[in-house]
């Protein structure tokens, strides 16, 4: 069943991307290296060998993808800055590198099309991750500075921002598993890394507040899930709640409480010398009020004890050796996540009883395993069905009274996905990987058709 245009909240609807997975032209107008370059060049950190060398070539081709956002019809443009490009030593400001993003910010508008701009979006420049990365404080004192800078630069004509994206993935996995860049295997430092996350959101936040004045939006996306037991066994059921303070509290809980959770930093406490990092002063300035949380939702979190004997699991985080992630039930995306919009409903009812702050969706989507016809064209009904029965999903959540202001979906191109490179597919448009021909696949028609028939439009 589809979802009817009647059904929609009166709310944004956009799509969303990142710098680094499309915008390519990585080594034009002064642009200094970013993490993600240092970790493509290892062989075996990227499937494939690939790189965002060349991603989508955004960089050269936005005019046409400002129309192509324009022939979809959305009211808004979820986008991150690449900070290398804009700092590329994180503190010579480049001249080449704003101007890039002067031009996608008046294209926008000159299109009718809200822009929302991601401050960080996981390229730090590799010359902070030389001096001690997200592990270290100055960082924090490095991304105030970029802040400023843009905010100056674009808040003329951008009112809604975001600080972070996914601050949990930057930490988690960049510093702990090391599956993604800066591809660290140190719990100590993870632990540094979300405090020092969770700070620059904070910082971050009043500078943006400083310069932008109070009718700007600004807010912090996290990637939170719904954790869910593997079995009905006590042993997996009892570990469902520290699961839950490493993926979910640990960011909430400061941001809009002012506290760290007592479990996480108990299962902490034998790693990290939490006292020297957490400074007197630093939780105040976290919990700076915020006027929307970003959601990105892809699949809920299924945890189990170790000790059950489950087979084929790695540790769910730094201090949780004995919690494992497991596999959740089909069905599932190419990515191997189960697909369950219903724990878009439970996470965003959970969030809103328990922290009481408007929320958007500024991520979710599919990724299939897209096969062109002979003409290029894709005919994604998978990922049509999934972003419907997300729409329903997010639908219900505000009949049901949650304050939900936007949808974006992920994502608008076919892009280096981090890790896996360009071999998993969220677009809603095919990007030929030989000529760069971007080819709106079935459920760019879908989106854009449901789009126009909307009779209730978002206002200011």
């Amino acid at each position: 069943m589809t979802i009817e245009a009647a059904a929609l909240p009166p709310a944004i609807y956009g799509v969303a991307t990142s710098s680094y997975q499309i915008e390519g032209a990585t080594d034009v107008d002064g642009r200094g290296d970013s993490i993600w370059d240092t970790f493509g060049r290892v062989p075996g950190n990227v499937v494939g060998g690939d790189t965002g060398e060349t991603g989508c070539d955004h960089y050269h081709r936005l005019s046409e993808d400002l129309d192509l956002l324009a022939w979809l019809g959305v009211d808004s443009y979820r986008f991150s800055i690449a900070w290398p490009r804009v700092l590329p030593d994180g503190e010579r400001v480049e001249s080449r590198g704003l101007a890039f993003y002067d031009r996608l910010v008046d294209g926008l508008l000159d299109r009718g099309i809200r822009p929302l701009a991601t401050l960080y979006h996981w390229d730090l420049p590799q010359a902070l991750e030389t001096a001690g990365g997200w592990a270290s404080r100055e960082t924090v004192e490095r991304f105030a500075t970029y802040a400023r800078v843009v905010a100056e630069h674009l808040g003329d004509r951008v009112g809604d921002w975001s600080t972070l994206n996914e601050p949990w993935c930057s930490a988690f996995l960049g510093y702990d598993v090391g599956v993604h860049a800066p591809g660290v295997r140190d719990p100590a430092r993870a632990i540094a890394a979300t405090h020092h996350l969770l700070l620059a959101h904070g910082r971050g936040t009043r500078v943006l507040r400083d310069v932008l004045g109070p009718d700007a939006s600004i807010g912090l996306v996290i990637n939170p899930a719904p954790v869910r037991p593997a079995s009905d066994a006590a042993e997996d059921v009892e570990v469902v709640a520290l699961a839950d303070g490493m993926r979910n509290r640990v960011w909430t809980d400061p941001v809009f409480r002012g506290v760290y959770p007592d479990d996480v930093l108990a299962a902490w406490e034998p790693l990290a010398d939490l006292a020297a990092l957490h400074r007197d002063g630093d939780l105040d300035e976290i919990a700076a009020p915020v006027d929307v949380l970003g959601i990105n939702y892809y699949t809920p979190l299924y945890v189990g004890a170790r000790a059950a004997g489950h087979e084929g699991a790695s540790p769910a985080g730094p201090g949780q050796d004995h919690v494992v992630e497991l596999s959740g039930p089909p069905p599932a995306s190419a990515m191997g996540w189960s697909i369950d919009p219903t724990g878009l409903y439970d996470l965003l009812t959970r969030l809103d009883a328990d922290y009481d702050v408007p929320m958007a969706i500024t991520e979710t989507g599919g990724a299939f395993p897209d096969a062109p016809d002979e003409d290029g064209r894709v005919d994604d009904t998978d990922r049509i069905a999934y972003l419907d029965g997300h729409l329903e999903e997010f639908a219900r959540a505000a009949r049901d009274g949650v304050d939900l202001r936007a949808f974006y979906v992920w994502t608008l191109l076919d892009n280096f996905e981090w890790a896996e490179g360009y071999r998993r597919t969220f677009g809603i448009v095919r990007v030929d990987r030989d000529t760069m021909r971007r080819i709106p696949k079935r459920s760019a028609y879908w989106y854009r058709d449901l789009l126009a028939a909307r009779t209730v439009r978002p206002t200011g």
